[in-house]
């Protein structure tokens, strides 16, 4: 009897609720599920796509089968395709990450970042960093990203996969040198790549 009144007295029931509440507010805090959950999203390479082609009418009868003279008022030519200007392998920093990230200047002057054969782990609020921090190797390069200049592309689409991530054009891309895999949660990378430059083609 004395024990069913003690699990009764108010102060019991207050212990309890603050610890449901708290089991509560850690769960949602760390996701602790989301560690066995893989999200994997493919996108394809900007402009791989084939372009439509217009039909072709045939020629009218009697027409000349002769090729016609080019029309020096016709549009120029499509600018060319995307480029890649900078690149580079993804390390595990606090999970393990592999994979690459590429800077994409596409044909209309606009960039991307695209990260190609992603793994890592899936985890609370993590983002695709744009940054001027150095990629370090262990624990000393887990908290760097958020110590200079770093601009969010946007939530990780998936943490396994290829996709495409748009850099703000008010954004000079020139002034960063990694991309890392950030949880905004925890200020921790899970992952990153240093930006070394593409050679120039040669003129």
């Amino acid at each position: 009897m004395g024990r069913v009144r003690a699990w009764t007295r108010p102060w019991v029931v207050g212990l309890l609720v603050v610890a449901a509440a708290g089991v509560g507010f850690g769960l949602y805090w760390f996701q602790p599920w989301k560690l066995w959950q893989d999200e994997t999203v493919q996108e394809a390479f900007p402009g791989t796509a084939a372009a439509s082609k217009a039909p072709v009418a045939p020629p009218s009868p009697g027409a000349s089968s002769a090729p016609a003279a080019p029309d020096a008022s016709a549009a120029p030519a499509s600018p060319a395709g995307p480029v890649t200007v900078a690149g580079g392998e993804l390390i595990s920093h606090e999970h393990t990450t592999s994979g690459t990230a590429k800077l994409v200047r596409l044909a209309d002057g606009s960039h991307i970042v695209r990260l190609e054969n992603l793994d890592t782990s899936n985890g609370p609020d993590l983002r695709v960093w744009l940054t001027d921090a150095p990629v370090r190797e262990g624990r000393s390069g887990w908290h760097v990203f958020d110590d200079g200049k770093h601009i969010s592309l946007g939530r990780l689409k998936g943490n396994k996969g290829s996709q495409n991530y748009t850099v703000p054009e008010d954004i000079d891309p020139a002034r960063y040198r990694s991309v890392s895999i950030w949880c905004d949660r925890f200020d921790v990378s899970f992952g990153a790549a240093e930006l070394t430059r593409a050679p120039e083609p040669a003129r």
